[in-house]
């Protein structure tokens, strides 16, 4: 604890050096799946921690590596000093787009295992605008399901608190996509996922409405479809970080052991504004 009180002093004293710096401690949290297990040590991650910080030009500035075993995958925890040593601040702008690119670099070199689809992220460990874009993803996936037209599918995704907004193309109707909203974040259907794209939801919606009708034809007791694609009327997000002091004892916390039990995808978790993690 004294140790962790000598840390915490470090970093205070340096944030003197540019006081007006309202975020001045960052924390990223470095994660790989589980099954890269065996290619990874403790001396191996810290390797990969220090290269992913000198491409996000994390330098020249006090941080802390904390292995963490509490969690059924391998994951090292960052924190940093956002003020650099000569005071100066370690800009956080473009941090998101720069930890995805960076991140996925990594992979790729190192050979890591890389998930090939959402099925596999582990929902519990995601926050801020990833929290986010994985509820949307889930909501808006089962909800285009069994919606028969856009206004049961608008009327689904506003009972679990999401938007939904068409852009239509200048002076005409024709409709050029979607974005879908929950609380201050705002996604376009097609950034969540392509699936989400305004074609590929209208097409899955189509597809309902004929399966609908092939059903109701074949079932003799049933009645008209009564069907109606009319569109409604609608009306009309690497890490931002906390200067949070508490952050550093929670991460020099005891450390348990694996549990070798459910699956993990190895995962960005960089978050916009209260961004939590990073995947490598």
């Amino acid at each position: 604890m004294e140790n962790v009180q000598t840390a915490i002093d470090d970093f205070n004293m340096q944030r003197k050096l540019n006081p007006d710096l309202r975020r001045a401690v960052g924390h990223v949290a470095l994660s790989w799946s589980k099954n890269d297990a065996d290619k990874l040590t403790t001396e191996i991650m810290m390797q990969r921690a220090k290269e992913y910080m000198q491409k996000m030009k994390i330098n020249s500035t006090q941080y802390l590596l904390v292995e963490h075993k509490d969690k059924n995958h391998p994951h090292v925890h960052l924190i940093y000093n956002r003020v650099n040593n000569e005071g100066k601040t370690i800009s956080d702008r473009f941090q998101r787009g720069r930890n995805q690119k960076i991140c996925k670099e990594m992979t790729l070199k190192y050979g890591y295992y890389l998930g090939k689809d959402k099925s596999q992220v582990n929902r519990l460990q995601l926050t801020g605008a990833d929290k986010i874009k994985y509820e949307l993803y889930d909501a808006i996936t089962a909800a285009s399901k069994t919606a028969r037209n856009w206004n049961e599918l608008e009327a689904a995704l506003k009972k679990q608190g999401i938007g939904l907004v068409l852009k239509y193309k200048s002076g005409t109707e024709q409709i050029q996509g979607i974005s879908f909203s929950k609380g201050d974040v705002k996604m376009k259907g097609s950034k969540i996922d392509r699936s989400l794209s305004y074609g590929r939801l209208d097409e899955k919606i189509r597809q309902n409405q004929k399966r609908l009708i092939v059903g109701q034809a074949a079932s003799p007791t049933s009645g008209k479809p009564g069907i109606h694609s009319q569109q409604p009327a609608f009306q009309e997000p690497v890490k931002r970080l906390d200067s949070n002091d508490n952050l550093l004892k929670d991460l020099m916390g005891p450390v348990e052991s694996h549990s070798q039990t459910d699956p993990y995808e190895l995962r960005q978790r960089k978050k916009r504004k209260k961004y939590k993690g990073q995947s490598l």
